[in-house]
């Protein structure tokens, strides 16, 4: 769909109630982990994988799937930085950001520097593991964490080789969400994030993207959650709710095929 066709809302309230079904999810991943026997795992793959949780939640929630991509042969490894609080633990403002964040030096700064900050810390650690590896990594994020994989990806090329988002709000940032009201409490600038997000989308992202999304999602409106921009993204669509990305076992075989699909 082109952007300038697009309606962008956040999820109605009928998407929201849908996300109960968060809770069917986790009881359908554990009933089938307690039933499966697995006697050996995968080969292994040499690829290497870095997950990005959502906002509020930290490595913790992503390991049943980071726990799946291994017995796959991945080596997968959580992005260390603690709980996604959006970067507000930090209380960064404009001008600690790095150089190519394109901002107005002078706009009163009301904590709009979070996210972009937090962005910066998870383009280190990326960096620092890929020099450590000595290869590049695959990216993998939820939400929030999805967003934060695809700005650190723009940021490094070389380092970065695929990424892969579940539910990201691409466009917006929380503008389209159901956190908005989260952000607007804390006198937070939505027009202006938005502004700058689609500032950003001048540099594309050019490694593979692959782009999960669910119409039916309750917290990230799904228009928001399209790319226009990336040349080499592939938009997957399923019927999830947001809460249950992580744990959606359908979710699961989208991103092995989709790390299956890029090794050629």
């Amino acid at each position: 769909m082109p952007a300038s066709t697009q309606v962008l809302t956040k999820p109605n309230k009928l998407n929201l109630l849908g996300e109960s079904r968060l809770w069917w999810d986790i009881s359908r991943m554990a009933f089938n982990t307690a039933r499966r026997s697995v006697t050996s795992k995968s080969p292994v793959t040499g690829r290497n994988i870095i997950l990005f949780p959502g906002f509020a939640s930290d490595d913790r929630y992503m390991i049943p799937l980071r726990s799946f991509l291994r017995k796959k042969g991945y080596e997968v490894e959580g992005w260390g930085l603690g709980v996604n609080k959006a970067g507000i633990q930090y209380k960064a403002e404009i001008k600690d950001l790095g150089p190519t964040w394109d901002v107005d030096q002078d706009k009163e700064d009301r904590g709009e520097a979070a996210v972009p900050y937090l962005c910066d810390q998870a383009t280190q650690r990326v960096r620092q593991r890929a020099d450590e590896l000595g290869k590049p990594i695959t990216l993998i994020g939820w939400s929030l964490g999805g967003y934060v994989a695809r700005e650190v990806a723009r940021e490094l090329p070389e380092e970065v080789e695929q990424v892969i988002t579940m539910g990201a709000p691409v466009i917006g940032g929380p503008k389209y969400t159901t956190a908005s009201s989260f952000f607007k409490k804390r006198g937070m600038d939505l027009d202006w994030i938005e502004n700058e997000i689609e500032k950003r989308e001048s540099r594309p992202i050019t490694q593979p993207i692959t782009n999960i999304f669910s119409k039916t999602d309750g917290v990230v409106g799904w228009h928001a959650a399209l790319d226009h921009h990336s040349p080499n993204v592939e938009h997957i669509e399923v019927n999830a709710a947001h809460l249950g990305m992580g744990f959606n076992q359908n979710i699961w075989k989208v991103i092995v095929k989709s790390l299956e699909d890029f090794e050629g």
